[in-house]
């Protein structure tokens, strides 16, 4: 089942296909033949199958618009105003060019002309302005992809420290085995999460927290000496994994869940 964050990452990316096929149509509608004959020439056989399943632009683009400012008013509000202004007409224009000609002016079809015949602007003015919306939104979508590592960082420490504070309960009224295997848990998940996010892989099955350090090591993620401060803590865990092993110390456990607090601050 995906998550909240997930579905929306995929409506995302709809909403930029769309965009994108938006854009197209309006290809379509300004350049016609010599459009559709370069689809044919690149898409052979499935030229017809493209072509049919372009939008409608004058149809189909305010509903995209609206979706799509409400996207980026939640992710990049600072570029907002600069989508809208490729929309709508400068209340200040006192001509219409190339420059100041807006996707309002497309809707309505504008076209300027001089001495009968001269066109000066027309709809083409208008695919510039598009690009640059559909830029926009991409941009969000990159916004969105940092935000959502950052906002699964958090939401993990906050998992991960609930996790600690419940092994130091643990550890309190003496149940050390337990204790240290919580925090082996919360160790092994954050050092995968860190090879995840430089996305190193194993082709292990079950990969161990000695698996997960050694990658870090060898990619360069970790050093030397955090590699052996990992490893002892490693040690510990596999102590309180086994129970024919001699009972972990207080000590020991100390040292484990303060070692694993530290890791998963300092491991990135």
């Amino acid at each position: 089942m995906q998550s909240t964050l997930d579905r929306f990452k995929t409506q995302l990316d709809a909403l930029i296909k769309r965009g994108q096929m938006l854009r197209m149509a309006m290809q379509r509608e300004c350049h016609g033949v010599e459009f559709e004959k370069a689809v044919k020439q690149q898409l052979k056989t499935k030229a017809a199958e493209y072509l049919k399943e372009l939008p409608d632009f004058k149809r189909d683009y305010q509903r995209w618009y609206t979706e799509a400012q409400a996207v980026i008013r939640q992710l990049i509000p600072d570029r907002l105003p600069d989508f809208v202004r490729h929309y709508e007409k400068p209340k200040a224009r006192k001509s219409i060019s190339y420059e100041s000609y807006r996707i309002e002016d497309y809707l309505q079809s504008l076209q300027v002309t001089r001495w009968g015949d001269e066109v000066v602007v027309d709809s083409k003015a208008g695919i510039p302005q598009f690009d640059q919306q559909v830029a926009i939104l991409e941009a969000a979508r990159a916004r969105f992809e940092s935000s959502l590592l950052d906002m699964r960082q958090v939401l993990q420490a906050d998992l991960f420290d609930s996790e600690l504070q419940a092994a130091e309960h643990l550890a309190k009224f003496k149940f050390f085995r337990a204790a240290g295997a919580l925090a082996g848990v919360v160790l092994e998940r954050h050092l995968a999460q860190v090879c995840a996010d430089h996305k190193i892989t194993t082709s292990k099955k079950n990969p161990t927290i000695a698996d997960f350090n050694e990658l870090l090591k060898a990619t360069d993620v970790i050093d030397l000496p955090q590699w052996r401060f990992a490893q002892h803590l490693a040690d510990l865990r596999n102590l309180c994994d086994h129970a024919r092993k001699p009972e972990p110390s207080a000590e020991q456990i100390s040292d484990l869940l303060a070692g694993v607090a530290k890791v998963i601050k300092t491991f990135f």
